[in-house]
């Protein structure tokens, strides 16, 4: 009986070690599996980052109030980003209603990009706000509507002259070849009132935008290449001699921006548009259901995951040489600035993971850590390290920053 009693209580102690206890009731300990380290680098920087941010269309949908300003660009009150992009209206009445925003942007801190959909339609071959192209005797009068455009606002830091030039859709656009932007560009880029971005083709057709930059007057008057990734994994363009910025992307539009899993696809895009060495990653809307703020102004899972860079990786920062995806389900960036050092990690899988991080180049002896799952939303907490050598246990779906103090 003593020994059939001793076994019990072995079994009990065995099965003890496998739960814990949460709101009093026991529970399966999450696993937690051990990984290949994460090497990072901070003497081999890459590209220099831009910013994160998003696009406020007024004039097709509300403008951002006050405090949804507030929320998508203060780094301490909101999600921190530091790009806006917003739309050139066709009708030269409007420019002055976009001036709001664009104010409230950059006073903090923001860079403020805009891109045109359409000429005025006095300007196209078929004289219609859809479709058609930019009538070549019409360039100087385009380059004008732009420049006054910029004075309007107060000055952006760069201009598209046409958004997605490449397909044929039902609302305002022109549909150009890559060799008709650049001749536009290579006239008159110059008198556009501010620095051209292009050629912002759909899909990010590296064949549009090799053929653009191949006309050398276009690409010297070419600030940085944009594009949108729809349908299109982020790949590197190679060496083009140009920065590169995604300035226009949305995952699904049917999805409430609170969705978790869609959360952390776009995690993994941010992940990935960065480490083909782009230097932006511009969502779409900032405001809608699907967005990083609703509307009703709460800011979304969605925009709490794009925090984690925006809060933190300023434009400036240089990403460095850091091992992308250590094992399976886990996805690595870091980035540099002086003597701070960014580390944002990705945990798809679901347990938790207990991840190696080394670096050099650099010394650290504390960062702040900033987690969110499903459950929270940048939840701080400190971590000390010693030898630049640290381990770093990750939540199932989960996304952690750590910024060097």
């Amino acid at each position: 009986m003593k020994k059939k009693l001793l076994s019990a209580w072995v079994l009990v102690l065995l099965l003890s070690g496998c739960a814990k206890e949460k709101d009093g009731a026991v529970q399966p300990m999450e696993k937690v599996t051990a990984q290949a380290t994460a090497t990072i680098d901070a003497a081999t920087p890459q590209q220099t980052i831009r910013g994160f941010g998003g696009a406020s269309i007024r004039g097709w949908i509300a403008d951002l109030t006050t405090d949804q300003r507030t929320k998508a660009f203060s780094p301490t009150n909101g999600i921190g980003m530091s790009i806006l992009r917003v739309r050139i209206p066709h009708n030269s009445a409007d420019f002055a209603a976009e001036k709001p925003t664009i104010d409230a942007a950059k006073s903090f801190g923001a860079t403020v990009i805009a891109s045109a959909w359409t000429a005025p339609a006095s300007m196209k071959d078929n004289n219609n706000l859809v479709g058609g192209k930019l009538k070549t005797d019409s360039y100087a009068s385009y380059a004008s509507h732009l420049r006054a455009f910029n004075t309007a606002v107060g000055g952006v830091y760069a201009i598209s002259p046409i958004n997605e030039p490449n397909i044929t859709v039902s609302y305002e656009s022109m549909k150009m070849t890559a060799t008709e932007v650049a001749s536009f560009v290579a006239a008159q880029g110059e008198n556009c009132g501010a620095p051209i971005m292009a050629p912002e083709p759909f899909n990010m057709d590296q064949t549009y935008i090799n053929t653009y930059l191949s006309n050398a007057t276009a690409k010297a008057k070419t600030a940085f290449v944009c594009g949108h990734i729809y349908g299109r994994t982020p790949y590197n363009l190679g060496n083009i001699g140009k920065s590169v910025w995604m300035t226009e992307h949305y995952t699904n539009s049917s999805i409430s921006g609170n969705d978790w899993n869609n959360a952390m696809n776009a995690a993994k895009e941010i992940h990935d548009c960065m480490n083909a060495g782009w230097a932006a990653y511009v969502w779409w809307y900032i405001r809608r259901s699907y967005g990083p703020i609703d509307e009703n102004s709460n800011v979304t899972k969605l925009g709490y995951i794009m925090a984690h860079w925006a809060k933190w990786v300023r434009p400036g920062f240089s990403k460095i040489s850091c091992t992308s995806n250590p094992t399976s389900g886990i996805f690595v960036t870091a980035y540099k600035s002086g003597s701070r050092i960014v580390i944002v990690a990705i945990n798809q899988n679901s347990s938790a993971t207990n991840q190696a991080f080394s670096l050099s180049g650099a010394t650290v002896s504390s960062f702040s850590r900033y987690q969110t799952t499903s459950s929270a939303n940048l939840v701080s907490s400190s971590l000390s390290v010693s030898g630049n050598s640290f381990n770093l246990t990750l939540p199932a779906s989960s996304i952690t920053t750590l910024i060097a103090n």
